[in-house]
């Protein structure tokens, strides 16, 4: 029996993006320990699911513990983890990864021997990881995916969001306190349980 706590799917994005953080994500063994997540949700402006279901972001209102896997700006396939009921529209960006499986394979993939820039942001997370289209909608508790929650507590710091426009203020960007893998730094004052 494990001691570990279970991961809410069912819950808001923020409280699952926080519960995300020191979860090992692996897909097809490669992967490591999610150190920064970013929440949306249908009612957030700066969400894809804002304004309804689309083509583009159907897997998004999906069921909850599925992946939602989007283009950025036409060159970044991005991993998100949908939350919530399905038809919700909330999701969680998984922005960077501490290295820890695979990590031979990753660098060939983002062509590059820094540890640290392997998976730092959503871009470099999806192509270290090796995340296409074809993984959009897939569930995350079958292979290729294996998405395990933190084997004890981590402590989490907190930020605005990164990269957009819209509800700029909203604090739902969360960090792994004192990891080098995020993709930007979190300020000190904002760690939280």
């Amino acid at each position: 029996m494990s001691s570990r706590p279970a991961l809410h799917f069912d819950a808001d994005a923020p409280q699952l993006a926080r519960e995300l953080i020191g979860a090992l994500l692996l897909v097809d063994g490669v992967g490591g320990l999610i150190v920064e997540t970013e929440a949306y949700a249908m009612d957030d402006p700066a969400s894809h699911s804002h304004g309804g279901p689309r083509p583009r972001n159907r897997s998004m209102f999906g069921p909850p513990a599925h992946a939602y896997v989007y283009r950025s700006y036409g060159i970044h396939w991005c991993l998100n983890v949908v939350c919530r009921e399905a038809g919700h529209g909330a999701a969680v960006l998984i922005r960077a990864l501490q290295p820890t499986h695979g990590v031979a394979l990753m660098r060939q993939r983002r062509g590059t021997e820094n540890e640290r820039l392997l998976c730092a942001g959503p871009g470099r997370v999806a192509q270290a990881l090796g995340i296409t289209q074809a993984h959009d909608g897939l569930p995350l508790d079958q292979p290729p995916f294996e998405l395990r929650p933190p084997d004890h507590p981590v402590e989490v710091v907190t930020d605005v969001r990164i990269g957009i426009s819209k509800a700029v203020e909203l604090p739902w960007r969360f960090g792994l306190a004192g990891s080098r893998f995020v993709s930007r730094p979190f300020p000190r004052e904002t760690t939280g349980a």
